[in-house]
């Protein structure tokens, strides 16, 4: 059993089409505590994170769209991350746009730091996301999280990240969409990137274990963050960012119930759901049956059902 910590993050600042923000409640029709619960998980809702003051900043690159949003975000919702942490629980971000990465990863990190053990992350995303500020182009931060984390150069707006994660440490799983500049910057790392090619080659198992032996090994805290563009679009159409060639139904739960078999995982976002987009809230209730793989319910305990 785990005690879990459920965290809103209404977070529609990181990009430009409106819906993310409405997130955090369709997670909650969709009955993601009630199925956490019966799989024997102590859950507690602890509402939605609000914004407090918003700093004043700003950026060369004109294009860098709701900074001072962002900046909010991140640092709350860095405060509430680390202090589910510090309590003993599992915080599952439920989000909002990927932009809160930067927060909810900044308070693992934080958490890690002060227990004194490395943090590794894995990234379930179509997308790098490892823009910085002065390299967007479309200006969208939710393309900017792992380049924070990852401790790149241009987030002088932001505050320090405790310790950068080394690239040895991040696992990029799933990706299918990188632009030149990201994929230049990536060459010069030690991320591991298995996108859809090296899965469909290798397939999903081999490369998951070998990064989770990695992080068994190192005695380290996990922080998973799962895309709703990992998914392909045909079961998971509420996101702005699709990309078609994403994981399948089966792909994607295998990888959740592998992460919940390793028993590594140390805190979960759940972001770019946007319910706007959604078909009778299709994407939601996928993103909450994942999320019950993820804390133990297996592929064949699921009940026939016809299609809604």
């Amino acid at each position: 059993m785990s005690r879990i910590s459920l965290i809103g993050a209404p977070v529609d600042s990181g990009q430009r089409r409106r819906g993310c923000l409405m997130g955090p409640i369709a997670y909650r029709v969709a009955g993601i505590e009630p199925l956490l619960a019966e799989l024997g998980h102590d859950v507690t809702d602890l509402g939605d994170v609000a914004l407090g003051e918003l700093p004043q900043a700003d950026c060369v690159n004109p294009t860098v769209d709701q900074l001072p949003e962002t900046l909010g975000w991140t640092h709350a919702l860095r405060q509430r991350v680390a202090e589910a942490l510090e309590s003993g629980t599992i915080p599952v971000v439920l989000g909002g746009d990927h932009s809160l990465a930067l927060g909810t990863v900044t308070g693992s990190a934080e958490h890690a730091a002060r227990a004194g053990r490395p943090l590794f992350l894995l990234w379930l995303d179509a997308h790098s996301d490892f823009h910085t500020p002065l390299t967007t182009e479309s200006g969208n931060l939710h393309g900017t999280p792992v380049a924070y984390i990852a401790g790149r150069e241009g987030f002088d707006a932001f505050p320090p990240f405790p310790l950068p994660v080394p690239g040895k440490n991040i696992c990029m799983f799933g990706i299918r969409s990188v632009d030149s500049a990201e994929h230049a910057a990536l060459r010069t790392t030690e991320i591991t990137v298995n996108d859809m090619r090296v899965l469909d080659e290798r397939g999903i198992v081999a490369p998951l274990r070998e990064f989770l032996d990695q992080v068994r090994s190192a005695d380290a805290m996990l922080h998973v963050s799962l895309d709703v563009d990992f998914l392909d679009p045909s079961i998971a159409p509420a996101v702005g960012t699709t990309v078609p060639g994403g994981a399948t139904f089966r792909e994607a739960h295998l990888v959740c119930e592998l992460l919940h078999e390793s028993g590594l995982m140390t805190s979960l976002d759940l972001v770019e759901l946007n319910p706007f987009l959604d078909e009778r809230g299709r994407t939601a209730r996928l993103m909450v049956d994942l999320a019950a793989s993820l804390f133990g319910k297996k592929v064949f305990d699921r009940p026939t059902r016809s299609f809604l």
